[in-house]
């Protein structure tokens, strides 16, 4: 196997290989690690060196992938020049850039994209155990897209009628229309933080109702998606007991 093809075996974690599933482990470590030097406000001697081996590791990742990206993409020579503007690509440069002193200080927030790059790790991983429940779980969803688009739509249709309604009602207590749709929002998911709320009495019956509908809206999703996870389990169940009648 030639070189570039092994690195991309290595790199892309779909090949099955010890080797790659190796890799996939050691940067799921590497991300986690990348991630300390944000839990504290002062950089130590020790996190300085630990933001530095993972940058650079991050780095060599990056300049892998992108060495293989014709393999990855399958475009030919364009290949080279598309995948620099790909979405995981971006996203590692992202991670990559705010480790640089020139720009390190307003972009530092930008270390948690970071987190992203598991979603690829985990994706190419091979984690038998749970892959036939999540993919389960992603094909309820599709099946219940429909029920699930109309809940949505309706919890944001309610959301923005009635901040319309209280920030007429109360102008004074919301100094803008984000500050009604923010309040709608957290009252409808039963969240309410306290920090604005209305102080008339019309106001206070359009909170007792949000409130109530709220958790309406927040179980309909959550009914929706079991009734459909049984059912595709009873499918299943199903779909194997004819089987086996048939082998009989």
């Amino acid at each position: 196997m030639p070189m570039r093809r092994k690195i991309f075996a290595l790199v892309d974690g779909t090949t099955g290989e010890n080797s790659a599933d190796f890799y996939d482990y050691l940067m799921i470590v590497v991300i986690v690690l990348s991630l300390v030097p944000l839990v504290f406000k002062e950089t130590t001697r020790l996190l300085s060196v630990i933001e530095k081996i993972t940058v650079a590791i991050f780095i060599l990742d990056y300049l892998l992938r992108w060495f293989t990206a014709d393999l990855a993409l399958k475009h030919g020579a364009a290949s080279f020049f598309l995948y620099p503007v790909t979405f995981m690509a971006i996203v590692d440069l992202l991670c990559i850039l705010p480790s640089f002193a020139i720009i390190a200080g307003s972009f530092r927030v930008l270390k948690i994209l970071r987190l992203l790059r598991a979603l690829r790790v985990f994706r190419a991983a091979k984690l038998l155990r749970y892959s036939r429940s999540l993919i389960l779980i992603v094909d309820v969803i599709k099946d219940q897209r429909a029920p699930l688009i109309a809940v949505l739509v309706l919890a944001v249709g309610y959301i923005l009628i009635s901040a319309l309604v209280v920030f007429n009602v109360e102008p004074e207590t919301f100094q803008d229309f984000f500050d009604a749709v923010y309040w709608a929002s957290v009252s409808l998911t039963t969240v309410g933080y306290g920090d604005i709320y209305p102080i008339t009495t019309a106001g206070r019956v359009i909170t007792m109702i949000s409130s109530f509908l709220g958790i309406a809206v927040v179980a309909l999703p959550s009914g929706i998606i079991t009734a459909g996870y049984m059912d595709r389990l009873r499918s299943e169940k199903e779909a194997v007991s004819e089987s086996d009648t048939v082998k009989k």
